[in-house]
């Protein structure tokens, strides 16, 4: 047995450069997945850098990691854009989403415990009190958290990565969901029957109630996009 001095292969010294770049690329997607940044958000690297409080080398990396996944676009050398949402992206997107998320639910269901339910309801209601006091930011935050919580519940991590990348993409986009939806409460009702679903361990009504949510959101956006394309081909 090797004791605490014994090394049994060298190893190769902590990039504390490579690690912050790992924690800019966390910080940055957990702000676009969670809708904190809007379509047509202009980011430059100083300013992140600024934000994160960290040299503008680790940024360069994470907003490059974030370009090829398709989460933001190059607008020249040093400022990136988060992209407008096409209803050809938003279509695929969500039939993906639907796949992924609703077999996420699903698996879910199997695996849920008493204390996941009780962090779902608690983050509900921070989502309805969000809403009453037109908190959207914290509304997004919150849903991002419901969801993934559930989803995290599946034990299947490939699965929500693969969730991940599509919320990278369409998160920005739910920022045009209100506040039609805390208006009309969309949203709410489908989240309160997973939850209910949850209870009585039926998977197929938690995959249901998440692939409305889905859906609902889908009918929101599609018909924001429509407009916006529109408008841009008239003027």
């Amino acid at each position: 047995m090797l004791n605490d001095t014994d090394i049994a292969a060298p190893l190769v010294p902590i990039d504390r450069q490579a690690s912050l770049g790992e924690l800019a690329y966390t910080s940055l997607k957990e702000s676009i997945i969670s809708g904190q940044f809007v379509q047509g958000n202009k980011l430059t690297v100083r300013s992140v850098a600024r934000a994160l409080n960290v040299s503008t080398t680790p940024v360069r990396d994470a907003i490059v990691r974030l370009i090829g996944e398709g989460a933001l676009v190059n607008l020249g050398p040093k400022t990136v854009i988060v992209p407008e949402l096409t209803i050809a992206t938003l279509e695929e997107v969500t039939k993906i989403r639907l796949a992924l998320e609703g077999l996420a639910a699903f698996e879910a269901t199997a695996h849920i415990k008493d204390s996941d339910i009780s962090f779902l309801e608690e983050t509900q209601g921070r989502i309805n009190k969000a809403m009453d006091k037109a908190q959207y930011a914290d509304v997004l935050r919150f849903n991002k958290a419901f969801h993934f919580r559930l989803y995290g519940v599946s034990k299947m991590p490939r699965l929500v990565a693969l969730i991940e990348s599509q919320w990278l993409r369409i998160g920005p986009s739910m920022n045009d969901l209100y506040p039609d939806f805390a208006i009309h409460r969309r949203g709410v009702t489908n989240h309160q029957r997973a939850i209910a679903g949850l209870k009585r361990r039926d998977s197929s009504a938690v995959r249901t109630a998440i692939e409305n949510d889905l859906r609902d959101g889908y009918r929101r956006l599609s018909k924001l996009v429509l407009s916006r394309q529109g408008e841009a081909r008239s003027s």
